[in-house]
């Protein structure tokens, strides 16, 4: 019989020190109204020396494990997204898995940048249903503030760090629950618009972020629309079915431009970006677990997720919780 990736548990984790705008305005040219009026984000989670892509995947697993009731010996794969890693390798799903306990699972990384957990996602969803995995961790964890040129408005005022985590169980395809579709898009030509400026090996490596942000906006709206309506058609479902839009929080206005292409109400979108502002692939899964939790998800409520990131790479996911 078929099987069905249900959400089983949802975890999160953010760093302790929070960076308001007021704190960026007093080294950069900027006010608290410039970037809120722009962006929507009025602070930001900045790591500390003791906090690593590691430490905050391993925090986020164990809260989703814990809502789960799920041990971490019935784990059998970790899947972490992340363009901001600790070191080349090993890789951070493997440094996960021994701070876990996990002695029997597999694990690796999935660079896609900002979409990296609809990637992550649909990878889990393909295991499960190949019969590969029952019990696949799913984790979104970046620390953005090392690969930011902090003397560049543009884009230091962007982004925070943090981690989110989501468990994936497997269960009879008849449940009324789980993940129903995945698409996953990507565009070579189009790598230039968001970047990181190196590599290890090249001499001129600096890796700092780069981004053109006007035309990220406007590859963002129309590609996350064009996505999330095939993964609505493939599911035979309709906007109104949507209970919950839980979009990556890269701006404001990207959140708000594609809820209007989805006539849906703001009031049915799940934002963070004014809190967490954008944290790449862990965007999600933080929103998820912050909605499950404060009660705004609901068991049976369909939920829909949406990402577009460097490469450019864009994705949607549609489950049921």
């Amino acid at each position: 019989m078929a099987t069905r990736s249900t959400l089983a548990g949802f975890g999160s984790y953010l760093p302790r020190r929070i960076v308001s705008n007021d704190e960026l305005a007093r080294r950069l040219d900027t006010s608290d109204q410039w970037i809120r009026a722009r962006t929507g984000i009025g602070q930001r989670h900045i790591v500390s020396e003791d906090e690593t892509a590691v430490s905050m995947a391993s925090s986020a697993a164990k809260r989703a494990l814990e809502f789960a009731g799920i041990a971490p010996e019935c784990v059998d794969a970790v899947l972490v997204a992340t363009s901001t890693p600790d070191q080349v390798f090993p890789a951070t799903a493997v440094r996960v898995l021994n701070e876990l306990g996990v002695k029997n699972g597999f694990g690796f990384d999935i660079a896609a940048a900002c979409s990296g957990f609809i990637y992550a996602l649909s990878t889990a969803d393909a295991f499960i249903r190949a019969g590969q995995a029952k019990c696949v961790i799913v984790i979104g964890s970046e620390v953005y503030s090392r690969i930011l040129d902090w003397s560049d408005r543009g884009t230091a005022v962007l982004f925070g760090d943090g981690a989110g985590a989501v468990v994936l169980r497997a269960e009879n395809d008849e449940a009324d629950r789980g993940l129903i579709a995945t698409h996953l898009h990507a565009d070579g030509a189009t790598g230039d618009l968001l970047y990181v400026d190196g590599a290890i090996g090249r001499p001129e490596h600096t890796g700092f972020l780069r981004m053109s942000g006007r035309d990220v906006f406007r590859h963002a709206v129309s590609k996350l629309s064009s996505s999330v309506d095939e993964t609505l058609e493939a599911a035979g479902l309709t906007y109104s079915d949507v209970n919950w839009l839980v979009p990556h929080q890269a701006n404001i206005r990207i959140i708000e431009g594609v809820a209007r292409k989805l006539a849906l109400p703001m009031e049915r979108v799940v934002v963070t970006v004014d809190r967490h502002a954008n944290t790449s692939a862990a965007s999600i899964p933080l929103a998820l677990d912050e909605a499950v939790r404060d009660g705004r998800i609901r068991p049976g409520d369909l939920i829909l997720m949406e990402a577009l990131g460097g490469g450019l790479t864009w994705g949607s996911a549609l489950a049921r919780i």
